[in-house]
């Protein structure tokens, strides 16, 4: 009996198409914005599911973000959760630190990319808040296991880059939480489109003030106020633009007429001296 021949490929063509592959399954998802603020790390993704998180905890000052696949960056939670827990425990506390999930998360994505037949669909951010802000960690984690330290912001998923782009025009060092919030989210809308409602947005902090565990997820009215507290700073910071301009017009029309004379009409200057 003749087995049939399945064709070869190579490796550099396997691993491409792996990539292509994972990269189709993380772009379907919407994108997920990780960024400094005055006081800790913010996260921010929409997100209409209220049992089905893209942002967690791992440890007492980690945070965690994904996209992709539920499943599979699900299972990559646990996993650090395991990680953080059994280390924190046998060791010391302060033994858990963000570097050391995304080397985690690094060792078990690149294993899965080059020895499973399916690659995991999942892109990830760990980040961990440090005593000051630049001891602040974000790590972004890509499916096939590259580890990328940034620098003040990080965006996964859907369209990482154009919101990424946006998000650069808005941000800033030091911006306190309403207006990274606003930031963030001005970032994640569409040029033109509206802004998901708070109940279809999933937002959380890693905030350096508390004690103990830093984490804490935003929602129902404390979401709202800092969401209105957004829009009263981006409305006082309009008015005073708002009055320059008219303060510009109401010269212009006060300044005398320096223009040129003109020529009175039908009549046509040909330069020719006639």
């Amino acid at each position: 009996m003749s087995i049939p021949f399945g064709g070869y490929a190579s490796p550099e063509q396997i691993m491409r198409d792996r990539a292509e592959y994972a990269r189709k399954g993380i772009a379907r998802g919407r994108s997920v914005v990780v960024m400094q603020y005055a006081d800790g790390i913010l996260f921010v993704a929409p997100n209409p599911s209220k049992a089905l998180h893209k942002i967690s905890e791992i440890y007492d000052r980690i945070g965690f973000a994904a996209v992709g696949r539920y499943n599979e960056f699900e299972s990559l939670r646990l996993a650090g959760i395991r990680y953080a827990d059994i280390n924190g425990y046998t060791f010391n506390r302060n033994d858990v630190t963000g570097r050391g999930l995304a080397n985690l998360y690094a060792q078990h994505l690149g294993m899965i990319f080059t020895e499973s037949i399916k690659s995991f669909e999942v892109e990830i951010v760990v980040a961990e808040v440090g005593e000051a802000a630049e001891d602040d960690q974000i790590y972004r984690i890509t499916f096939d296991g590259s580890v990328f330290d940034e620098q003040g912001m990080a965006v996964i998923g859907g369209q990482a880059e154009a919101v990424g782009g946006r998000l650069k025009e808005r941000y800033s060092e030091g911006l306190p939480l309403p207006q990274a919030l606003d930031a963030a989210l001005a970032a994640l809308t569409e040029p033109g489109g509206e802004r998901p409602p708070v109940t279809q947005i999933e937002v959380a902090v890693l905030d350096r003030g508390r004690e103990h565990r830093k984490f804490l997820r935003l929602t129902g009215s404390r979401l709202e106020k800092l969401l209105e507290a957004a829009q009263e700073s981006q409305g006082g910071a309009r008015q005073p633009a708002a009055e320059e301009a008219q303060a510009e017009r109401e010269q212009a029309e006060q300044a005398p007429d320096t223009a040129p004379p003109i020529a009175p009409e039908g009549d046509i200057d040909t330069g020719s001296g006639e």
